[in-house]
């Protein structure tokens, strides 16, 4: 089970209110009902190992430099030598690090890589993967990675994680008409606002998904479009024509990577706390209380 845990822990931190506090007044929504979705993820789920994987860097450079405006209305402040600041609630930020020292304390693997998205990272533990894997993620971007041969799911949270709406073949075909690679080609051709994908101008997903149904993928449409005699209309040419420098780099930008250099950490389930002292530290001192306690429980079962 990968975790995209950033994904999560702004589902949380709108979930639940800011009411839930630590003993000193800091919010700590995010943190305790991040707790709260693994634990429920565990439960139901029972994965062998489970990975939270991390943005090292949301917005990296070398997918900025194909498409400059890629996430570039998230950025609250650049850094040339390192990965932007990203636009996040006040009250958000700081909870960010009490996750990261409480999923340490308790065991589960947390994983992100200098230079990439945990997009990455997830995308590079499925392709390493030699049994099922369950993606959990609140991004329909993952949706490129659906594998019913590999058994490669994804699990998009409808209403916290108790109702998830499971992602396989044969949903991506009802809804979108294509396949987990061809959600890639998909929406790339569509955009995508929420990430600064300018798209294909005049090609929504109705027609992307029209496109891909006759031609097969991104390649057979830029053959189409290079062919005088293809069904391609007049317009619809002009437009993938003029679009040839987007489409040209967007493939690597909307892609996600499979090749990140992964730390070699172990990914089991852990029974116990990896480190008990430090985790009743953090419990007293951020008032993990029942949202911990039921997560050691499960874990230990």
């Amino acid at each position: 089970m990968l975790l995209d845990t950033a994904s999560l822990y702004f589902r949380a931190y709108f979930g639940v209110p800011d009411s839930v506090k630590a003993p000193d007044g800091m919010p700590v929504n995010a943190v305790r009902g991040l707790l709260d979705f693994i634990d429920r993820l565990v439960r139901d789920h029972r994965p062998d190992a489970l990975v939270a994987c991390m943005d090292a860097d949301w917005r990296p450079h070398w997918r900025v430099e194909l498409i400059p405006s890629y996430k570039a209305h998230r950025v609250a402040a650049e850094h040339p030598e390192g990965p932007d600041t990203e636009e996040v609630p006040d009250t958000l930020s700081p909870q960010v690090p009490v996750i990261e020292a409480v999923l340490d304390a308790v065991g589960i693997a947390r994983v992100g890589v200098a230079g990439y998205e945990a997009d990455d990272v997830i995308g590079t533990y499925t392709a390493r993967a030699t049994g099922p894997v369950d993606i959990v993620t609140g991004d329909r971007d993952l949706y490129q990675l659906v594998d019913d041969a590999r058994g490669v799911r994804v699990l998009y949270p409808v209403r916290g994680v108790g109702t998830l709406q499971t992602t396989d073949e044969a949903f991506l075909r009802e809804k979108y008409g294509v396949d987990g690679p061809g959600y890639a080609d998909l929406a790339l051709l569509r955009g995508d606002p929420s990430d600064g994908l300018p798209g294909v101008p005049g090609i929504g997903e109705k027609t992307a998904a029209k496109l891909l149904a006759e031609f097969g993928d991104l390649a057979g449409i830029l053959a189409a479009a290079d062919d005088p005699a293809s069904p391609l209309t007049p317009t619809q040419r002009r437009r993938l024509t003029e679009a040839g420098p987007y489409l040209a780099v967007a493939p690597k930008v909307v892609r996600v990577a499979g090749d990140v250099p992964l730390p070699d950490v172990p990914t089991e389930l852990p029974r116990a706390p990896r480190d008990p002292e430090l985790l009743d530290a953090l419990a007293a001192r951020w008032g993990l209380g029942g949202s911990l306690r039921r997560l050691l429980a499960t874990l230990a079962s």
